[in-house]
């Protein structure tokens, strides 16, 4: 088994050569190390080894393992969000990447207030229209951005999306493609308090393609600590 070290040194070769192939900087995307199952040295090993990110899919579990481990880097929330959680998410998490919906932004809205911070928030958007999938439709993102960004404690940055799984990694494509013109068509709107700055989408599977088309993030589990171990039911 490669070690995490070595894991992560390729995969910084695979966004560096696709970075150049499409004109951007290496130093443009940002490594996310996906830690949902993985133990708490495995992490403490990718984060060592210079990860930028760590993304976590729990809210109790990232408070466990940040107890444990620190602040050394940022860590993003990637995980479908409940309204509950919302006032822990909002001190733990440096970004949260999975808001689809406006009753979740108000609820972040509020705890950001009451905590004295800004919640930096992404869009996530399903574009597949997989009803297993999260995230807002499409032709809903305007109206989202929109709500979302008249709110004072929240920050708009980007856009999130996760495609269908495909055995060949050029078919997802399109939805990063689309994705990107979805980005800057918001940004062409100007909206105060919206930024616009990051595309979150790529995997283990398909993160080359991804920042071909534009990934400032690529959030790589698999590809970075190996096949998650199948748990006892």
């Amino acid at each position: 088994m490669e070690s995490i070290k070595a894991n992560i040194e390729r995969i910084r070769n695979d966004i560096a050569a696709a970075a150049l192939k499409s004109g951007r900087l290496p130093s443009d995307v940002k490594l996310m190390a996906v830690t949902k199952t993985v133990d708490d040295e495995r992490i403490r090993q990718a984060i060592d080894a210079g990860v930028d990110l760590i993304g976590e899919n729990y809210v109790q579990e990232a408070q466990r393992k940040m107890d444990i481990l620190g602040r050394t880097v940022p860590w993003h929330f990637i995980g479908r969000l409940q309204t509950n959680k919302a006032k822990f998410a909002v001190r733990l998490f440096d970004m949260i990447h999975s808001v689809d919906r406006i009753e979740l932004v108000s609820e972040l809205d509020k705890r950001s207030k009451s905590a004295g911070c800004m919640a930096k928030i992404l869009i996530e958007v399903n574009l597949s229209g997989e009803l297993t999938k999260s995230g807002v439709p499409k032709e809903n993102v305007f109206d989202l951005v929109r709500q979302a960004a008249a709110f004072d404690n929240i920050s708009i940055q980007g856009l999130m999306t996760m495609p269908p799984w495909f055995d060949d990694p050029e078919d997802s494509r399109p939805y990063f493609t689309e994705l990107r013109v979805l980005k800057e068509a918001v940004a062409a709107l100007r909206i105060h308090g919206v930024e616009m700055n990051e595309l979150s989408m790529g995997m283990s599977a398909d993160y080359a393609v991804a920042v071909q088309e534009g990934a400032t993030i690529v959030r790589i589990g698999r590809s970075l600590f190996g096949e998650r171990p199948v748990r006892p039911r």
